[in-house]
């Protein structure tokens, strides 16, 4: 009965080393990073960037995701793929709004990806591929950043008086 206990314990332990990446290994331990904290990495520089309205996927089941505390927008939107050499690969699928150049949008995103990626981890990531799955209007990209109270990721709250 032991061994049937220790079997999805081990399962899971196995699931979790093979979603990390090995930043740094010296006699006190290792230094493992897990694919989850990049893909975070990657939906905050993401969502940072003028002209994106949210990740890709219905804003209704990633309301009720982030409601509950679920990562799972994250991982339908981001892929992440760890590779040899401190190197990752990313996937991100981003809606933008309407009135912005998507070159320009993915562009920034990328940049700002792989700065955020590699500074905070001390990886190196020579590709980001950004999906656009669609341009929302201001109004609607509005409703959904309202729909779960957090602020506007690209509109502007108030202007400057000078």
């Amino acid at each position: 009965m032991k061994a049937a206990a220790n079997e999805p314990k081990n399962a899971g332990q196995q699931e979790a080393v093979q979603n990390t990446a090995l930043i740094e290994g010296s006699e006190m331990g290792d230094v493992k990073i897990h694919e989850n904290v990049i893909s975070t990495l990657v939906r905050q520089a993401a969502l940072e960037q003028e002209g994106v309205s949210r990740l890709a996927g219905s804003a209704l089941v990633d309301d009720i995701a982030n409601l509950v505390g679920s990562r799972r927008m994250q991982s339908r939107a981001i892929s992440v793929e760890l590779c040899d050499d401190n190197r990752v690969n990313v996937e991100i699928k981003l809606n933008i709004v309407f009135g912005y150049r998507i070159p320009e949008v993915a562009e920034r995103v990328q940049k700002a990806v792989i700065s955020t990626v590699e500074e905070v981890t001390g990886m190196v990531v020579p590709k980001v591929n950004v999906l656009v799955q669609e341009v929302e209007t201001p109004a609607e990209a509005q409703e959904d950043e309202n729909a779960d109270g957090s602020a506007p990721a690209s509109g502007v709250d108030a202007l400057p008086l000078n």
